[in-house]
């Protein structure tokens, strides 16, 4: 006679913990190999955000005949390392209309035509919390966070302008060629320079620069556009910020140096940085005591960061370039060319 039920039978506690611990180490496998695959797709999403931007440069000088400065600066700024002088407009807001954000370029044309002019003209700074996609590698963190310097609101973003490889200060190479001595020897501001003794160097966009393409005798394809910067540990660091015309904010300085010798270096007081949070330990160390003189280029992506090139190309250059070969990569005509793929 069949039972008038089927017998049931239902998990006991240890087959239970059994499936829980089956699902918690696949669960386990699984994620290093999502993360992997979410890093790789923002890695190309930084890549081609370069390549935006380096098209987008490369059209502003088709237009212009020249390159866009790494910022403009009137006769009111005697010092382009401080932040707290009257810094006009830099190259990522005049690219504006080359990567389509003519809209918000003409909110601040008036104000950019009448800057050089004008000493105290701040007009276009009403654009500076707009956040602009293109501007930010997906990698990176904290651009939710808007720097709070000089009024607040200024948006984040991760590329900065080449300045070339010498210091950003008064007397460097921020406005056109600066000579270099042997990296046997220290210059007198204690930084040590490349080899070669006479070398010239000179960068790729400066202060007020008018560089054309004609200028990167090293060659385009051998010559670092666009450097991949991280956003500050606290809101009023101002690395990482786009319309920010500052090294460490939207400008690249100083590679190949003792603070900088490679990509993502971090020590402690390496960045000159003014009023930076020195976070050794969050690979953002800097000296905040010190005007914006020089910065590390940096990316979230494991081993190395992107670049834009001079001919429009990105490379991903690894954190284990040598300290002369970064240098080189980052001046226009040097002499020396370049061409890594470390």
């Amino acid at each position: 006679m069949n039972s008038s039920h089927a017998d049931r039978r239902g998990f006991t506690l240890i087959e239970l913990l059994v499936v829980i611990a089956i699902i918690a180490i696949l669960i386990g496998l699984l994620l290093p190999a999502v993360q992997k695959i979410r890093e790789a797709a923002n890695r190309m999403k930084c890549t081609n955000n370069i390549k935006q931007i380096a098209l987008g440069v490369h059209n502003f000088h088709d237009t212009n005949g020249a390159l866009p400065p790494a910022v403009m600066m009137n006769s009111s700024v005697n010092n382009p390392a401080d932040f707290n002088q009257n810094f006009g407009p830099n190259w990522a807001v005049l690219i504006l209309p080359y990567i389509e954000q003519g809209p918000l370029f003409l909110q601040a044309t008036a104000s950019i035509q009448a800057y050089m002019a004008n000493a105290g003209e701040t007009g276009w700074r009403s654009i500076r919390g707009n956040k602009i996609p293109m501007y930010l590698c997906p990698s990176d963190t904290g651009s939710g966070t808007p720097c709070s310097q000089l009024g607040g609101g200024w948006a984040r973003g991760n590329y900065g302008a080449n300045a070339g490889p010498d210091m950003f200060w008064v007397g460097g190479s921020v406005n056109g060629t600066s000579p270099m001595t042997s990296r046997t020897g220290v210059l007198s501001d204690g930084y040590y320079n490349p080899p070669l003794p006479g070398l010239t160097t000179s960068p790729v966009m400066g202060v007020n620069s008018t560089n054309g393409f004609a200028s990167i005798t090293d060659g385009l394809s051998n010559t670092v556009l666009i450097d991949e910067l991280r956003i500050g540990p606290a809101d009023s660091d101002i690395r990482g910020t786009w319309a920010l015309g500052q090294v460490g904010a939207s400008i690249h300085a100083a590679a190949g140096r003792i603070d900088t010798p490679y990509p993502n270096f971090s020590t402690s007081g390496g960045d000159d940085i003014q009023g930076c949070t020195d976070s050794a330990a969050a690979g953002m160390g800097c000296c905040s005591s010190c005007n914006s003189w020089q910065v590390v280029a940096r990316s979230r992506h494991v081993g190395g960061v992107n670049t834009g090139m001079g001919d429009g190309s990105v490379r991903f250059i690894k954190n284990s370039v040598g300290a002369d070969q970064w240098f080189y990569l980052h001046g226009a005509a040097d002499g020396i060319t370049s061409n890594s793929n470390n």
